[in-house]
């Protein structure tokens, strides 16, 4: 429950929870990705991983209590460069990623910058284009319009562009692609996603794709979930070196 300043000056909130092998958790919510998403997710891994792990849940930048600058430039590094500096910020020199929705691409996004400290990644749900382009347009822009009078410097175009950067392309995972999934040495863990923003087939074609992969299919309910929530903390616990 505190505060960092990173670099470039943003305030980024976190939360640090139990001790042990640290696990960053990236929350569902699009850009609107916090802690509190956590406590709506079919069970809370705050809750569930922090007897064996150091827990590190935070706000992503201008969501939840994060705030920080914003220009055309921004995309998925921006949010990577956040992640590894509260991860610095910790010391944690090597840590396993956690992302739900939008944590899928951006713990892709930290095994791209720095594949070296990061041991494993669960992706519960990733986010991937399958012919839902608009809808991410539209999240982008409903999260857009709350933050436009903290950056009146910010035009129309600067924020189109910062919305192209993350949305814009062919590449189904958004910020890396097919060949980079196919050469990702990490161990993953897949749990799938079968909605618009989730979409089955990119669930399905990391694990089709990544060389050192796990898939759960069924997850949210019942016995399913029982054994997911088990398989989860087994998994984090196999590759915790």
């Amino acid at each position: 429950m505190a505060t960092f300043e990173t670099p470039d000056g943003a305030e980024i909130y976190y939360e640090v929870h139990g001790d042990g092998f640290p696990v960053l958790l990236i929350a569902p919510g699009g850009m609107r990705s916090a802690v509190s998403f956590w406590e709506n997710t079919p069970w809370n891994p705050i809750t569930d991983l922090e007897g064996d792990f150091q827990v590190v849940a935070m706000d992503q930048r201008n969501a939840g209590s994060s705030r920080g600058p914003v220009s055309a430039s921004d995309g998925w590094h921006t949010y990577a460069g956040d992640q590894l500096a509260l991860m610095d910020h910790l010391g944690a020199t090597r840590f396993h990623v956690a992302g739900m929705c939008i944590g899928g691409p951006y713990a892709f996004g930290l095994i791209d910058a720095a594949r070296d400290r990061v041991t494993s990644a669960v992706l519960f749900q990733p986010i991937g284009r399958d012919d839902n382009r608009q809808a991410f347009y539209e999240m982008f822009d409903s999260w857009a319009v709350t933050l436009k009078d903290e950056f009146p410097g910010m035009s129309d175009s600067d924020w189109a562009s910062f919305r192209g950067n993350m949305y814009d392309g062919d590449d189904r995972i958004f910020n890396v692609d097919d060949d980079w999934v196919r050469g990702c040495a990490t161990p993953l863990l897949v749990l799938c996603g079968k909605d618009l923003y989730h979409p089955e087939s990119t669930s399905r074609a990391i694990a089709e794709m990544a060389p050192e992969v796990s898939f759960i299919e069924n997850w949210k309910e019942g016995d399913d979930r029982e054994a997911a929530r088990r398989a989860v903390a087994d998994f984090l616990r196999t590759h915790t070196p």
